[in-house]
């Protein structure tokens, strides 16, 4: 299909085979819809597999406030050796012997708690950002040292013990955003005094959205626009429902008066209870407006506009509108 522009505007995610690069997923789901405003909001390496999250069409503008969020992933670490880019894909830089306490699961569990924590990484000279490319054209680049956090990090197992295949650590990390796993596998075997590179890596989270909310390519090429996600989940914003003379105001960029509306907000439910018909899934607010907050504005199943509250003014102004409304998918909440 010839890529131009559509009357789509969407939210989807897809789960990132490994072997592409994320701009091939967008490619991909280009030629897909037959429009060129798709973009991705937050780059996997082309090792990696996993939770990506794409916006259609005008639902682009969404980007700044679907990046950042926290992300979780499964990772082997592999020990033995290091690479020029921390993983498998890399050329081998540095060999080392494995210590045998790299065998011992008391210690392996022990050790990977105690990556749980905040501190300072310095990035891997080939990163998923602007650097990436800055690396592999032979410039040399300054990667100044970042604050992360690691929330959880949990041993899921222990492999090459046999000695038929390398040593490996897998495990579930949930981290801050900015944070690279391919650091934290080069940090962790220095921290053993034993080179160490990603073997495998999967993202199973970004934000609000798990695996279970994505779609493999080839289901891509057959539900189309039936994949879309429901933006108010992965926004994790409060809403406002508006009425039809709100709603025409609100698409002429009009603000808001805070006291006229009324907030709601997702319940916090598993997935299982809320696909139970006698569960509600959203309730009333009862915090009042937070100066700077962005919340989401729905008319007829669609979200028709971001709007930031101005404590000042007691009101809320635009941020962003969506003359035609970002889909909700299959969601009538």
């Amino acid at each position: 299909m010839k890529r131009g522009t559509t009357d789509l505007c969407l939210v989807l995610a897809v789960d990132k085979p490994s072997g592409m690069t994320s701009h091939d997923v967008v490619s991909r789901a280009r030629r897909i819809f037959g429009e060129k405003r798709i973009g991705h909001t937050g780059t996997l390496d082309p090792l990696a597999s996993g939770v990506l999250p794409l916006c259609v069409g005008p639902a682009t503008r969404l980007d700044q406030f679907l990046t950042g969020h926290d992300k979780s992933y499964v990772v082997s670490v592999v020990f033995g050796a290091a690479t020029d880019t921390d993983d498998c894909d890399g050329e081998v830089i540095r060999t080392g012997v494995v210590p045998d306490e790299v065998f011992d699961p008391f210690f392996a569990s022990v050790f990977v708690g105690g990556l749980v924590g905040k501190s300072k990484q310095l990035p891997p000279v080939y990163s998923a950002t602007k650097a990436c490319d800055a690396a592999r054209k032979g410039r040399v680049i300054d990667l100044a040292p970042r604050d992360i956090e690691v929330y959880s990090a949990e041993l899921l197992g222990i492999g090459g013990a046999d000695g038929t295949e390398p040593a490996r650590w897998d495990i579930a990390f949930k981290v801050s955003k900015g944070t690279y796993i391919r650091a934290l596998a080069r940090d962790i075997g220095n921290s053993l005094g034993c080179p160490a590179h990603v073997g495998a890596l999967r993202r199973t989270a970004a934000g609000a959205i798990g695996i279970a909310d994505c779609v493999t390519l080839e289901v891509l090429e057959e539900m189309g626009e039936r994949s879309a996600l429901d933006p108010l989940k992965v926004l994790g914003m409060r809403f406002i429902y508006l009425d039809d003379a709100a709603a025409a105001r609100v698409r002429n960029g009009n603000p808001l008066d805070g006291r006229a509306v009324e907030l709601f907000e997702r319940r916090s439910v598993d997935p299982a209870a809320e696909l139970c018909a006698c569960t509600a899934g959203v309730r009333p607010s009862c915090e009042p407006p937070q100066n700077g907050e962005v919340v989401a504005l729905v008319a007829d199943n669609r979200i028709v506009a971001l709007y930031e509250y101005h404590v000042d003014k007691g009101r809320f102004a635009p941020r962003c509108v969506f003359p035609i409304g970002v889909s909700r998918g299959c969601s009538d909440l």
